[in-house]
């Protein structure tokens, strides 16, 4: 009897594991599909695609923790239609991208940010923007590199030291059982969270099966782990005060009703970089870059007419 009692809970150890072994990686089947082109960086292949005309000002566009780079499809073409020359990237370990192991830090971005500049031969200034994580990687560029950018533009920003929670926490903080906890739970807690936004107005085609879908590929769930065990576990209070006296213009967009990166942290940003603008858009949550699309592309055109002066 006893034996059947640990061979069951060995069992339940191992499951997490079996079940990620068991699926599929990101290679070249599943990339048939994919909009865009590909390039061969120091850590693997990364996702990437080219909107608007050539020559255009040049807008480069990071996106967050969980949503590749598809959730720009309610922006990024509307900004190409008005002349611009966007680029938008799968970050490792989402979308289209490999998903390489490594602490995820903010050098670990940044890293595939200049490889992917450099293997485009991208060499004029250009305007960042970055939404949720991203613009926590965002930061991090922006501080490391200034001369790059004409501008930087922040959609719900991390970094300011939000707090994910009590469960998020133990995750974080817990070593091996956090990471089991984490591959145990993270599948459901995830449905049940994009299932929240199925009904809900979006720019993006079927946002929320898209998103689920990033689940079915080995890597994803332990790639969002070492984010939060990375650049997600820290603020970035030394990274703005550099970009301040760098005097690099910024624009932070906010959502009033974020329940995932409060407005709280608007206070935060204005008294490390006190040049800083800031617009909130009034009913929307963290997913305002494809619920409130219209409303920050109404924010976006200004600030990204005044980084060409």
């Amino acid at each position: 009897m006893i034996e059947w009692f640990f061979a069951g809970l060995a069992g339940v150890i191992l499951a997490p594991t079996v079940a990620e072994v068991l699926r599929p990686r990101m290679g070249p089947s599943a990339r048939q599909s994919a909009p865009g082109e590909f390039a061969e960086l120091s850590r693997g292949v990364t996702h990437y695609q080219w909107l608007g005309p050539e020559g255009g000002p040049l807008v480069v566009c990071v996106h967050g923790l969980t949503t590749p780079s598809f959730v720009w499809e309610g922006i990024a073409p509307r900004l190409a239609e008005a002349g611009y020359r966007v680029l938008t990237y799968d970050l490792y370990g989402r979308g289209y991208s490999d998903r390489p192991r490594g602490a995820q830090e903010g050098g670990y971005f940044t890293a595939q940010l200049e490889e992917l500049l450099a293997h485009l031969e991208v060499a004029d200034r250009f305007t960042l923007i970055g939404y949720s994580m991203g613009g926590a990687i965002g930061a991090c560029y922006a501080a490391q590199h200034p001369e790059r950018l004409k501008k930087l533009i922040l959609l719900a920003p991390a970094g300011m030291g939000h707090d994910l929670g009590p469960v998020a926490r133990l995750v974080v903080n817990y070593g091996g059982f956090g990471r089991w906890l984490f591959m145990a739970m993270y599948g459901r807690s995830f449905r049940k969270g994009t299932e929240t936004e199925r009904d809900m107005p979006s720019s993006v085609p079927d946002i929320v099966d898209r998103q689920q879908n990033e689940l079915r590929y080995r890597g994803f769930r332990g790639a969002v782990l070492a984010s939060m065990r990375g650049i997600l576990d820290r603020d970035l209070e030394e990274e703005h005060r550099t970009i301040a006296e760098c005097g690099l213009p910024v624009l932070a967009i906010w959502g009033r009703d974020d329940d995932v990166i409060p407005i709280s942290g608007m206070g935060k940003l204005a008294e490390w970089n006190r040049r800083a603008e800031h617009d909130v858009i009034e009913g929307a949550g963290h997913a305002l870059a494809y619920s409130h699309s219209e409303e920050v592309l109404r924010l976006l055109r200004p600030a990204l007419e005044s980084a060409q002066k």
